[in-house]
């Protein structure tokens, strides 16, 4: 008995973990779309300026 508790709780917390990595996949993408440009501005101009 106490074995299969055990391992409900390991499997709670897997699950847990993949939904915080989840939620912070969908935080990065959201931040990717919106700033993408922008991001691929800047990194243009440096690149200019490195004289590539």
């Amino acid at each position: 008995m106490k074995a299969s508790g055990t391992r409900s709780e390991s499997g709670q917390g897997l699950v847990e973990y993949a939904l915080i990595l989840f939620l912070v996949a969908i935080v990065v993408i959201a931040v990717l779309v919106l700033l993408g440009p922008q991001i691929g501005t800047v990194f243009t101009s440096v690149v200019r300026a490195l004289g590539g």
